[in-house]
């Protein structure tokens, strides 16, 4: 008979593969949304390009695994740390499914730092709860879509401004070419954040189980996730690519161009500063500035409004999700 900690551990892994994985066609699909709508690139190479740099985002950090695993509570001091992560985990791939199938890109971090924040006060109480850490990564999560947004907006008018004399179909056939580098730059900065999330969380289970001692994150902790993410990509997202590519603004080469090369490069300073982010709220923010530097009603502000919608909620359904999801585990074992 195993050991009872080893088979909740083993639960814990592959909980936190399996969010991974549906992280994979649930989040990554943003990163190859605005390539495949402004057919830079077919949805399947766009899609084996996206698996191949997020696995290699996800192998090159491991700083923002360090923040998820220590900042918002600290694993040595909670009982019953494994049964925390595992109604976390649970709490964060319902609400990731969910949100999947109704095609709203909701942000698969906010899903698991809520359900994380919700499962430790049910279990612990809020004392256990370390909410200056908490805080500042709630401060990453607001700043980062406002700072797409602005970046987005910028780079968008620069744009318009150096090639307004260009020819339109020249102009096309040029910043499809360069689609392809910012859509593969985009996957994989989306790598270096979200795929360490999951990391994080494993590392968290292995101090609370009494397994490791540091944050440092083992080297199969980090194979194994970058690859279970790999594989989510390579599943697509379609519904989620349809909604960021088609409903926020009618993108065009330009377009695509400015708003991957916005969104990877506020998501690699937030990997850079081990800040997790949202990659779905980043992605989505630089593509309504660069909307909003087209014109103002160039963005489906409709659509807009339900995403954000979506954002708010998600923290406080997911804590809520995961404490009684907690509670119903503490019943049972």
């Amino acid at each position: 008979m195993p050991d009872s900690a080893l088979v909740i551990i083993a639960a814990v892994v592959l909980l936190a593969l399996s969010f991974d994985f549906i992280n994979g066609f649930h989040d990554t699909a943003n990163s190859i949304a605005t390539a495949i709508s402004t057919k830079a690139m077919p949805p399947r190479a766009a899609i084996v390009l996206a698996s191949f740099m997020n696995l290699l985002g996800a192998l090159s950090f491991t700083g923002v695994a360090k923040t998820i695993g220590g900042k918002i509570a600290d694993p040595l001091t909670l009982e019953h740390g494994m049964y925390i992560v595992a109604a976390a985990l649970i709490a964060g791939i319902a609400w990731n499914l969910i949100t999947w199938y109704y095609g709203i890109p909701s942000s698969s971090s906010h899903a698991l730092i809520g359900s994380l924040t919700g499962a430790v006060i049910t279990a612990a109480g809020f004392k256990a709860v370390n909410f200056r850490g908490f805080l500042a990564i709630l401060e990453a999560l607001i700043i980062s879509p406002l700072a797409a947004f602005s970046t987005g907006f910028v780079i968008m008018t620069m744009v318009k401004i150096i090639f307004r004399n260009c020819q339109p179909a020249k102009l096309n056939r040029r910043f499809r070419i360069l689609q392809i580098f910012t859509a593969a730059w985009q996957a994989f900065s989306h790598g270096t954040n979200d795929a360490q999330k999951s990391m994080g969380i494993i590392t968290f289970a292995l101090i609370a189980g009494g397994f490791q001692s540091t944050l440092d994150v083992p080297l199969w902790v980090k194979v194994s996730c970058a690859f279970a993410m790999a594989a989510g990509t390579s599943m697509g997202g379609w519904k989620i690519i349809k909604t960021v590519g088609t409903r926020i603004i009618k993108l065009e080469p330009a377009n695509g161009f400015s708003a991957d090369f916005s969104s990877a490069l506020v998501i690699i300073l937030a990997t850079l500063f081990k800040m997790p982010v949202s990659t779905t709220h980043v992605i989505s923010s630089s593509i309504m500035g660069v909307g909003a530097a087209k014109r103002v009603s160039a963005v489906n502000w409709e659509t807009a409004e339900k995403m954000v919608v979506a954002w708010m909620i998600t923290l406080p359904v997911t804590a809520l999700f995961a404490g009684v999801i907690y509670g119903l585990l503490s019943i049972f074992f």
